[in-house]
Parts: C-alpha cells; structure tokens; sequence
C-alpha cells in the first residue's frame, strides 16, 4: 500500500500541473477568440472563407488593445478619453466603479510604478507571527496626527486564495523587504507555504524544503 501510495502521488505531481495549465491557457484562449463576435456576423471568418480560424480572436483583441492606444496617445484620442470618462463621471453607480477601476489600473500598469512589485514580510496578528504580503503604497499621507511615522499601505493576501485578504498601514520601520520576486511570493501564499523560494524565508524554514519529497515518500 505504501508503495500504491507513493506511485499515485508522483503521478498526481505530473499530471495535476500540466492539467490545470492547459485548462487555464484553454480558459484565456477561448476567452479572447469571444471577441470576434464583436466583427459583423458578414465579416468573420467562417463566413468570408467557409471555416474558422483557430486563434483569430487572440490576433484581433491584440489588434484592438494596438489601435486603441496608437488613438488614445495622441491628441484627439486623449480628447476623446477625456469627454468619456467625463461624461462616466456623472453616472453615479458607474462613476465609483469606472474611477477606481481606472485608478487601480493605472497605479499597477504604471511603468514607475512600485506597487505590488515588492514582497515585505510584517509582524501579524500578534507578535513573533510572521506575514508575507506586497507593498501596495509606499507614501501614504494621513490628515490625523495618528502618527508621525512613514506609513506604508501592505496588501496580505489570504491562503490560498491572494484575491482577497487585508490592507494594512504600518510604520516603515516595522517592514522587512525581502529578496523575492512577486512570482515566487505568490507561489509561497498559493501553495500554502509547502514552496518555499529560496532567499531568507527559506533560510527560517530549512525543513520545508523538503516537504514535496516527504510527501512523496
């Protein structure tokens, strides 16, 4: 049974990965072809050549994302983005949801941007219990004489899931930024702790470094 045990493990740890990628890529793909329904029914591919075109969609939402913003940079195109959201401004419910979806975007697409590019390890919920989170805010100006520290927005995401979790503001000098790429935290959060990056996390935790292998034995 042990052996029954162990084989069935290392062929979950093949299969499990591969599984879940292609399903996530099918899932983006499919997604993006759903745009040539956006073209007139005369003018898509099945209609214009008798078949469709595996991947069409991707080539024509890529075009789209292209055009719009070769239109949005220049100075009829930021005219015209300006009239938009200024006429999505006086919509109430649409006006709160475009404007910090617009802010949300901007601050994570901007290039000189630091938010969500820096991993940091904060003392939570109590003392000597640790967290890893993301630098969201590096300057955050409060109008109460709260406290006369840099204060620094920190987004902890919960596990397994990092959509959702907690934004906390704490002093700098509370914060340990680590050598760790956003890619290598989040796989630390998803997995549950059991993948741990190298770097100072697993310098703390020398005995997860082998929990994979303890698994499959």
């Amino acid at each position: 049974m042990t052996a029954l045990r162990r084989y069935i493990i290392a062929g979950l740890l093949v299969w499990l990965p591969l599984v879940i990628t292609v399903a996530i890529i099918k899932f983006v793909i499919d997604l993006l072809d759903g745009t040539v329904l956006l073209l007139p029914p005369d003018y898509r591919p099945e209609a214009l050549l008798g078949f469709g075109i595996p991947g069409f969609g991707i080539i024509l939402a890529v075009a789209i994302l292209l055009l719009t913003g070769m239109f949005a940079a220049n100075l009829l195109g930021r005219r015209l983005v300006q009239f938009s959201e200024a006429a999505l401004g006086k919509i109430p419910l649409v006006r709160t949801v475009y404007n910090s979806v617009k802010q949300i975007s901007t601050t994570l697409l901007a290039s000189k941007s630091t938010s969500f590019r820096k991993v940091v390890l904060v003392e939570y919920p109590r003392k000597d219990c640790w967290c890893i989170g993301f630098l969201s805010n590096e300057h955050v100006q409060t109008d109460h004489n709260i406290t006369d520290e840099q204060l620094q927005s920190i987004y902890l995401p919960t596990t397994p899931n990092p959509t959702s979790g907690f934004n906390l503001l704490i002093p700098q000098r509370e914060i340990i930024e680590l050598d760790m790429s956003v890619e290598d935290g989040f796989k630390f959060i998803i997995s549950m702790g059991v993948i741990v990056p190298e770097g100072e996390i697993k310098r703390l935790l020398p005995a997860a470094a082998d929990a994979p292998a303890s698994a499959a034995s």
